[in-house]
């Protein structure tokens, strides 16, 4: 009794360990919540403020590593502060595509996954509202696209998924002469896979 116990542990542990060797495709939904920040090199300071992030995510993988190209819609918001204590509110939308790589820990459909990669946003809309004196010393002008890197972690369950990542900026999204500023933003988001 005890070897085909034993025998049929070494055999599920063995289809779980294969099971990560074999190629796979997936394809979700995600959505959930940003918080963004400006970083600055001048005299504006910058909190960060929530946004939203929705969109599709496919995961293609093999030997336990996968590429994960992503498309989602991303509304960002940022409090913009001068040493004086003016406040700016800058709002846009942009449509980021991360290509990230990372790997999956697990088995049984739970796992833990990791993954870092390049991330290109194009801003679709930037809406400012100032205050009147914000006005006069910050205007939101922001390049067609930035790039940016993201590292992160996720726990899946299931066909459910959580993520939780770091976007740092890479490239400067201020114009006229405003060219210090980099966008960086912490993402929570809730996934859910369709096949």
């Amino acid at each position: 009794m005890k070897k085909i116990i034993l025998s049929a542990l070494f055999v599920a542990f063995n289809l779980a360990a294969f099971s990560q060797v074999l190629p796979s495709f997936q394809l979700g939904v995600k959505a959930g919540a940003n918080l963004s920040k400006l970083s600055t090199d001048n005299t504006f300071s910058s909190d960060n403020r929530a946004g939203y992030y929705a969109g599709l995510w496919t995961r293609i993988g093999a030997a336990g590593i996968h590429l994960q190209p992503e498309l989602y819609l991303s509304g960002k918001n940022t409090t913009l502060k001068t040493t004086a204590g003016e406040e700016n509110k800058v709002k846009f939308t942009s449509l980021d595509v991360p290509i990230l790589v990372g790997t999956k820990i697990g088995a049984a459909g739970v796992g833990i996954r990791l993954n870092t990669g390049p991330v290109v946003s194009f801003v679709l809309d930037d809406e400012q509202s100032f205050g009147d004196a914000a006005s006069n010393a910050f205007k939101g002008n922001f390049k067609g696209q930035n790039f940016a890197w993201q590292f992160g972690a996720g726990l899946d369950i299931g066909k459910l998924g959580l993520d939780l990542r770091y976007e740092t900026g890479l490239s400067k999204i201020g114009k006229n002469g405003y060219n210090d500023t980099k966008l960086s933003l912490f993402t929570f988001g809730l996934g859910l896979r369709i096949f």
